[in-house]
């Protein structure tokens, strides 16, 4: 069968590698990656120029008062390189951290890696029970605001999440504890727990606590994100040729707001560990909050330079994660060189045809 005359042959639908291939090139991909790694670089130069500028002697700190003398400062200092200069202990420390090696802790001499990968699972399963919190509330309630919009129940949702994001995690935290552990004895009020379903059961106000902060947040990103999708005009077209709002709701506004909801991904992971630092401390967790505290406080360089490097690692990486999949799910951020294929003809061309 031949082409009516005028138009050009239709290109046969692109294979899924090369759908792949358009919404995420190679050379977007590794200008991103090379993006967040000198980022890293930064971040990681950063906190160690800032460490090394704070006022405080690592050495002193960990002799105490009696054993100070000079000579005993002296060689802990030229045991843990603080003598050098900070340019050199920063050399030292990224090529070792480039090998995977982060050094031991000045407080107790334990090899950093292993402090971290043991207290990681706890701050781990605190900030996915805060997500989820976050998302049990904020999801449906930024939707209900955003469709009520300017109208009471919008105002009290607003209101809640204003009222959540401004209460202090510890206040939050000790309001959770004298009501459900010590008035009503429901839920346990520190500690994590043995295990299995104890560990869930003490995770419960902790991940209560973290995830209503962050409820505020996705709230904002939501309602936002349903008011603007409901005034664009394939969805106001569609309300008028009669399709059930409920179907324009799941196909047209929600669809709407992934790409949105996706880019708040990053800035909700940072709102959760750093939250993590305080919540641990009320609830006497031992994960990474507790320790970053008590490195901080001892001055210990290396394990806050690393706990400081993992949980900029993670917001990062978290946000590279949103950059990359929103191509995937949004074909209207790709460019146009990008979405342009073999056999595929522009407007322009088109124009010329029928000309």
């Amino acid at each position: 069968m031949t082409d009516r005359p005028g138009r050009l042959p239709a290109a046969p639908p692109p294979a899924r590698h090369t759908r792949l291939r358009d919404a995420l090139p190679v050379r977007y991909v590794t200008r991103r990656l090379a993006g967040t790694a000198g980022l890293l670089l930064v971040l990681s130069l950063a906190v160690f120029a800032l460490l090394g500028l704070a006022p405080g002697d690592p050495a002193r700190t960990l002799l105490g008062t009696r054993g100070a003398t000079p000579e005993a400062l002296a060689s802990v200092r030229a045991a843990h390189h603080l003598d050098e200069p900070l340019v050199s202990q920063y050399a030292r420390w990224l090529t070792g951290a480039l090998s995977g090696d982060l050094g031991a802790s000045i407080r107790t001499g334990e090899s950093v890696a292993a402090a971290l990968a043991e207290r990681l699972a706890l701050t781990g399963q605190l900030v996915l029970a805060g997500f989820a919190v976050a998302l049990l509330l904020g999801l449906p309630l930024g939707v209900l605001a955003g469709l009520r919009a300017r109208r009471p129940v919008d105002r009290a949702v607003q209101s809640l999440g204003v009222l959540a994001l401004s209460t202090p995690a510890f206040a939050g935290g000790l309001l959770l504890i004298y009501v459900f552990s010590l008035m009503l004895g429901w839920l346990p009020a520190y500690g994590p727990g043995t295990g299995g379903a104890d560990r869930l059961l003490h995770l419960l106000l902790p991940g209560i606590t973290l995830g209503l902060a962050v409820t505020a947040v996705l709230i904002k990103l939501v309602r936002a994100a349903v008011v603007r999708e409901l005034a664009r005009e394939h969805v106001t077209f569609a309300l008028a040729r009669g399709v059930p709002a409920r179907t324009v709701l799941v196909r047209y506004v929600l669809r709407g707001t992934v790409v949105p909801v996706t880019t708040g991904i990053g800035l909700v992971l940072a709102y959760l560990l750093a939250g993590t630092v305080l919540v641990e401390q009320v609830f006497a967790l031992p994960g990474l909050g507790q320790l970053l505290v008590q490195s901080v406080t001892f001055k210990d360089i290396p394990v806050v330079q690393a706990e400081a490097l993992l949980i900029a690692a993670l917001v990062c990486l978290a946000n590279l994660a949103a950059d990359l999949t929103h191509p995937l799910v949004d074909p209207r951020l790709r460019t146009e060189r990008h979405r342009r294929r073999p056999g595929r003809s522009t407007p322009d061309e088109l124009a010329e045809v029928k000309a």
